[in-house]
Formats: structure tokens, C-alpha cells, sequence
């Protein structure tokens, strides 16, 4: 019973049983898939800006209208969240997953067709956008099910898959549109982005019973022949082996219950206590988005976090090139600095990931060292002024990019946030709250390069936003910890209170059995 074995070897449409959290197993083909969906959704997302000049020249239109289009795409994608976490607890995340790669593929599609920005505002902003939605939360909650102590490396691994797009994708799509045109590039793109529905298909279920149904019936025998050799040492009769089972099970109950309550107590002996229990508490489960999460001052201080840095998470990788044009740099050339972001970001990513894999290491304070690294990356872009100064500043924002990126959402899984237990709910509430963010970062930043006509001003917003970030989640830890202190102090004053009755409890059950002695006694004499 120790081992995790499956209780269901079915194909791909049954789910997965295990006794505890695997590490493994099927899980590897979950990651598989999620690397895939990194790839087809935030892949796509941050390659994006390889159409940015073709849309402005096509439709005559400015920076800020452009980005508009990447900016209600990621609106959409988080401020739908917490419909992604109701429909997967609803019907699945196979289901779920397959049917938001169906809205990417049909956005993105009927995008190439666009006759106006307002066109890519639909197809690509609210369609695709929903989809985006429904593909990349489900598959990185149900990853986060299927590891516990490789979580971090896992999860920071598999979500290298929006790097090696960006790294194969830009300078693909550049090449292709030199041959076919931007429409038909996105076109492609569109039918590419399919996949994700096979992705889906992979997304088993898991399920984690616990051993509380093994352990139950031991304990039972034990505790039984314990009140039998109590009753034989203190010689009392039958019927007061069930009220002193009565009181040491149930240290609340006062002595003078204990004689209306010994035939209730006797079918419970032999009902399997633990069995009753364990089979009651999976029904509070069914709650479809929990939102108790909003009154965990921590979560709340880590949802700002989200919100200010997801500020500094898109604008760069959508202004790359334009300021690599703006500098007189070729276009083959600023395609080569945007896929070295990408590479470095990959190192970034597995790098947190192995440094958060370690035991001793308080991860929050880890990912907190990331963002005020990151947060002078994006002051650095301003002073390069040549090819290779750019292309340092890429590949160090790429790297830190890579330790917050990847982790960012898994972390919201760990003790120091909310839990495993409340992932699902805290990852739709979480990406709900940065859908702000997601939506009037690109704007802002290209409104303020139409302002000043220099691109530096965007990526300047963006470092404002990483350090407002790095702010509240440096008050994550203190939040938790002054809760957890309040908790323990709950804790200590109502344990303070029963170690009185305990030894009392002996003492009363024996003085009971002498009285009920005494009482029998004299009702033989009196006979």
C-alpha cells in the first residue's frame, strides 16, 4: 500500500490513482505536453512583435493601436481566469484544454484575413485571447498535481517551450514572411497552434487517495484490546468498557454523559470510526472557484506582485525590434537579438529551477532576488546604443526574465503563499488580478513612445512596474508568518485548556466503576 501504484491502467481517456503525489509517471507526458502549450501559446505571444512594423505599415496605424492587439489578447487571458478554473473543475482539464486550443487556431486563422486593426482586436484579442486562457492555466495546474518535490524543476523545465519558440519562431517567421507574406505567415501560425488540442488529449486526471483507509483498521484492534486489559486490571464489569471508551476517545465528554451515551459509542467501536470520517470529507470539495484565498493577507501582497510585474513580462519582447530598428540595426540582425532573449531564458528558467529544487532554501526570498535583478535589466535597455550593448541586454534580461517567468505561478503552490491545496482557485484569482496589468502595459508603453519618439520610455515603465512588484512581494513572507504566529496563539490558548481534563479522565473512570461497585453492593444488601 506504500507504493504508488495506479489503480487504473485504461488509455489516455481514465484517470490516474495514486496513494501519494507520484514525482513522475504519466506526469512526464503531462510535462511534455505542457511544454508544448508554452510553446503555442506564450511562444507565439512573445514572437508576436516580428509582425509589429508589417501591421503598422498594412493597417497605417501608430504603436499604441498595434499594441493593443497583443494587450486585450492578454487581458482576455487573464481576465477569464477564474472561468478556466470553474470549466476544468467542471468538466476536466483534458476537455478544457482541447476546446481553448480550438478558439487559438480559429483566431488566429480569421486574423489573416483582418482588413483592420479592429479586426485583429476580435480574432486575435478576444478569441484567441479566451483560448489562450483555456490552454496554458488548466495544463500548469494539473503539472503542479502531478510533482511535489520536483515541482519547481519540473514546472521552470517544461516552460523552456515558450523560449524555444521565441527562439525558432522569430527568425522562422521572418524568413516565411520574406516568401509568402505576413497573412499567410499568421496563417500558418493559426494551423500550427492546433496542436494544443492534441496536447490536451494527453491531460489524464489524477486522483490522490490517501492511506487513512489502510491505517484504519490496526488501530481499531489496538485501541479494543487496550480498554479490555484496562477493564480486566481494574475489574470492573462489561458495561464499563464502554464508558471508558466513551471518555478516553472523547476527552470533551463530561462524566456524568457517559452512562446515557455507552450504546452509542459500542457500534462506533466496531463501525470503523476512521472509514465514517474519511468518507464525508472529499464532498466540500466540489466548489468550483474558491475564493476564501482573497483573505490570505499573503496571497494578496503576492497578487500585487503579479499584477505590477506583469508590467515588464511583455512590453520588451514586443519593443526588441523596434528599438534595434530605431538604432540602425538590420532586421536580420534584430531578429538574432530576440531569439538570444529567448536562449538566455531558458538557461533562467532551468537555472531557478534547480536552485528552488533545493530543501533549505526559502523560495519566495529566491524568486524576490530574481525581480530586483530583473528590474535593473530593464533600466539597462535605455543606455545600449550599438548591436552588441543591446544584445548583452537581452540575453541578461532573457536570463532573469526566465527565474520569475517560470515560476512565478507554480510558487503560488507553496506553504509561503496558499498551498497545493487551494492551486487551482489562487492560480485563476491570481491571473484574474493581472489581467489589469496585461492589458494597459503594451498601451501605456506605446504611449509613451509616441510621446517622447523614443523607445527607451517603454522599457523604463516597465522597470517602474518590476520594482512596485518587488515591493509587495517582499511583504508576502512577513504577511504569512505574522498569520501563522496569530494561528499558534489561537493554537496555544485552546490547548491550554484540555491538558487539564486528561489526567482526570482516568481518575473519574475508575472512581464511576467504584461507584457503580459501591451502588451494586448495596443493592445486594438490601436484597
Amino acid at each position: 500500500s506504500k507504493m504508488t501504484v495506479k489503480a487504473v491502467k485504461m488509455p489516455c481517456t481514465s484517470a490516474n490513482v495514486y496513494t501519494k503525489v507520484p514525482d513522475g509517471g504519466w506526469g512526464w507526458t503531462v510535462a511534455f505536453a505542457f511544454f508544448v502549450v508554452e510553446a503555442l501559446t506564450y511562444g507565439i505571444i512573445k514572437s508576436f512583435g516580428v509582425f509589429f512594423n508589417d501591421l503598422m505599415e498594412s493597417f497605417d496605424e501608430t504603436n499604441s493601436r498595434i499594441s493593443w492587439i497583443i494587450s486585450i489578447c492578454v487581458f482576455v487571458q487573464t481576465f477569464t481566469a477564474p472561468l478556466s478554473t470553474v470549466l476544468s473543475n467542471r468538466f476536466g482539464h483534458r476537455l478544457v484544454v482541447m476546446a481553448g486550443g480550438l478558439l487559438i487556431s480559429t483566431g488566429m486563422v480569421i486574423a489573416a484575413f483582418a482588413r483592420s486593426v479592429v479586426d485583429m482586436y476580435v480574432t486575435i484579442g478576444i478569441i484567441s485571447g479566451l483560448g489562450y486562457c483555456l490552454s496554458f492555466l488548466p495544463t500548469v495546474t494539473i503539472l503542479s498535481q502531478y510533482f511535489d518535490k520536483r515541482r519547481s524543476l519540473v514546472t521552470a523545465v517544461a516552460s523552456t517551450g515558450e523560449c524555444f519558440a521565441v527562439f525558432s519562431f522569430a527568425p522562422a517567421i521572418t524568413a516565411l514572411k520574406e516568401q509568402i507574406g505576413w497573412r499567410y505567415s499568421l496563417l500558418f501560425v493559426g494551423v500550427l497552434q492546433l496542436g494544443i488540442t492534441v496536447c490536451g488529449s494527453l491531460l489524464r486526471p489524477i486522483i490522490i487517495k490517501e492511506q487513512e483507509e489502510v491505517k484504519a483498521q490496526p488501530p481499531e484492534e489496538s485501541t479494543e484490546t487496550k480498554y479490555m486489559l484496562e477493564n480486566e486490571q481494574t475489574c470492573t464489569s462489561i458495561e464499563s468498557i464502554d464508558s471508558g471508551v466513551d471518555i478516553t476517545t472523547s476527552p470533551s465528554n463530561v462524566p456524568g454523559k457517559t452512562k446515557a451515551e455507552p450504546k452509542s459509542e459500542e457500534p462506533k467501536q466496531h463501525g470503523q470510526i476512521p472509514v465514517d470520517n474519511n468518507s464525508t470529507p472529499p464532498e466540500p470539495k466540489t466548489k468550483l472557484l474558491d475564493f476564501s484565498v482573497m483573505r490570505d493577507y499573503s496571497f494578496i501582497c503576492y497578487a500585487f506582485f503579479g499584477l505590477f510585474a506583469t508590467l515588464g513580462f511583455f512590453a520588451p519582447s514586443l519593443y526588441i525590434i523596434p528599438l534595434s530598428l530605431s538604432l540602425g540595426i538590420g532586421k536580420d540582425h534584430s531578429a538574432y537579438i530576440l531569439s538570444a532573449m529567448a536562449i538566455a531564458e531558458v538557461f533562467g528558467r532551468i537555472f531557478a529551477g534547480w536552485v528552488l529544487n533545493k530543501k533549505p532554501i526559502r523560495k519566495i526570498y529566491i524568486e524576490l532576488i530574481c525581480v530586483i535583478l530583473l528590474s535593473v535589466a530593464l533600466f539597462a535597455f535605455p543606455f545600449a546604443s550599438e548591436f552588441w550593448g543591446l544584445m548583452t541586454c537581452s540575453i541578461y534580461f532573457g536570463f532573469m526574465l526566465g527565474t520569475v517567468a517560470g515560476t512565478h505561478i507554480p510558487l503560488l503552490a507553496e506553504d509561503d503563499v496558499v498551498g497545493i491545496e487551494k492551486m487551482s482557485s489562487a492560480a485563476g484569482v491570481y491571473v484574474f488580478i493581472q489581467s489589469l496589468a496585461g492589458l494597459a502595459g503594451p498601451p501605456i508603453a506605446g504611449v509613451l513612445v509616441d510621446t517622447t519618439k523614443n523607445y527607451s520610455s517603454a522599457f523604463y515603465s516597465c522597470a517602474a512596474g518590476m520594482v512596485l512588484g518587488a515591493v509587495f512581494l517582499a511583504l508576502v513572507r512577513p504577511c504569512k508568518t505574522g498569520l501563522c504566529h496569530h494561528h499558534h496563539h489561537q493554537q496555544q490558548q485552546v490547548e491550554e485548556s484540555p491538558p487539564g481534563p486528561p489526567p482526570e479522565l482516568p481518575d473519574d473512570f475508575i472512581d464511576m466503576d467504584i461507584g457503580k461497585a459501591e451502588n451494586s453492593g448495596k443493592g445486594s444488601d438490601s436484597v
